[in-house]
């Protein structure tokens, strides 16, 4: 049922559950595993442990779902989602939690495998939920950061214009996991089919509470309020439009060179990207992405036909789903965002910087090495008698001029005694 307010406490998981919590991307994923990580000696105090050694077992899941991750990284090994079940199953007395918004990219064969690998009995699916609104420009910002190359107004024009037919979300190439993903209503149906709809529970977060996601799952784990506190050291901005053109652009450049994935997950994603965010504060005049008002009144048609789904699916909510339907003003005029945006020069040098740094461990294809030439065949041996000058090598050559010589002398000498 759907509590009456976002501030409404659920009541705890049984004190064996394992909690999945399945994203999707950009609904405050990337701070609640960071808090988990930073918190895990408060939590298991509580008698709750969050599995994997880091802060997000991205590697473990994409093994499991079988779905590309970072371009540039190598594929991941599937002992690494036997060992994370392998340390849900050792904890059997404990609250478990399992976080990556990877799960989110599951196929229902894939929901049906975690059940079984985690325990069907013990699992207890958590979906966080914001509006398609924020999460359009982040997504696709973090799509240029592994590769695409598609402008911000073409991609929001064939994302909410051409991908919906009124009954379910088409492919969308080049992109194509992002509609299986944030599709919300279709999210939350796919995994309450497989695990039960009284074993699903979704958080609506409140953009104006930000205490709010880190108490609802403090709540379903039975620990007390703060103990689930921020990571330091995490941050976790957006590129601005002007950074997201300059890797969007590079990307063009790796394209046309046709340098291979693990270049452009060194100099690219971990190297430029990733130094832009940690190492530059942009200044309040930057241009960030916006939408257009035409894309904003699709994204909440699309939020409330979702809410509408998950009413029906009879989920636990906590949260109000009608804020997935609410309408931002624009924040942009209604016409296409700048094609051009412009790029500040202190983020081309730290772009720069950035590939510096990458190009420490880098290994760059090796030129092609001409053929070498073909090997000369030996020559057919041949009686002493029948051996001509041209078949000779030189030093026999030599031998036999030297030889030749010293006879002439000797023939003359005698001849003139």
């Amino acid at each position: 049922m759907e509590s009456a307010a976002p501030t409404s406490a659920p009541e705890a998981l049984p004190a064996n559950a394992v909690l999945v919590h399945i994203g999707p991307h950009k609904t405050g994923t990337t701070t609640l595993q960071g808090a988990f990580h930073a918190s895990r000696a408060a939590l298991a105090k509580h008698g709750v442990r969050y599995a994997g050694l880091g802060r997000h077992p991205m590697l473990a899941v994409l093994a499991l779902t079988e779905t590309p991750g970072r371009r540039g990284d190598p594929p991941p090994s599937r002992e690494l989602w036997d060992e994370l079940v392998a340390e849900v199953h050792a904890a059997a007395d404990q609250r478990v939690v399992v976080s990556s918004e990877f799960f989110a990219d599951g196929t229902p064969e894939v929901v049906e495998q975690v059940l079984d690998d985690l325990g069907r009995d013990r699992v207890h699916v958590v979906v966080t939920l914001r509006p398609l609104a924020r999460i359009l420009p982040s997504q696709w910002q973090q799509y240029v950061q592994n590769g695409l190359r598609v402008a911000w107004a073409d991609w929001l024009d064939r994302t909410l214009a051409k991908a919906y037919n009124g009954d379910a979300f088409a492919e969308l190439k080049p992109t194509p996991s992002f509609w299986t993903r944030h599709a919300h209503g279709d999210l939350v149906a796919r995994w309450a089919k497989a695990v039960g709809a009284d074993k699903v529970t979704v958080i609506v977060l409140d953009e104006s509470d930000r205490g709010m996601l880190f108490g609802a799952f403090e709540s379903l784990l039975g620990a007390p309020a703060g103990t689930l506190t921020p990571d330091p050291d995490l941050t976790n901005r957006s590129l601005t439009a002007g950074e997201v053109e300059l890797v969007r652009l590079l990307n063009f450049e790796f394209q046309r060179r046709n340098w291979n994935d693990a270049l452009y997950g060194r100099f690219v994603r971990s190297g430029v990207a990733k130094k832009l965010l940690a190492l530059r504060q942009p200044e309040e005049d930057e241009h960030a992405i916006t939408m257009p008002r035409w894309a904003l009144e699709r994204a909440a048609d699309l939020g409330a036909r979702a809410a509408d789904e998950i009413r029906a699916a009879g989920v636990r909510v906590i949260g109000d789903l009608a804020t997935l339907s609410d309408l931002p003003p624009a924040e942009s005029p209604d016409r296409p965002p700048p094609l051009d945006p412009p790029i500040p020069a202190s983020a081309a040098a730290i772009a720069v910087i950035g590939s510096i740094l990458a190009s420490r461990k880098a290994v760059w294809p090796a030129p092609k090495k001409p053929a070498p030439p073909p090997k000369p065949k030996p020559p057919k041996p041949v009686a002493p008698g029948d051996r001509k000058v041209g078949t000779m090598s030189t030093p026999a050559l030599l031998r036999v001029i030297g030889y030749r010589c010293l006879r002439a002398v000797g023939l003359r000498q005698r001849g003139k005694a």
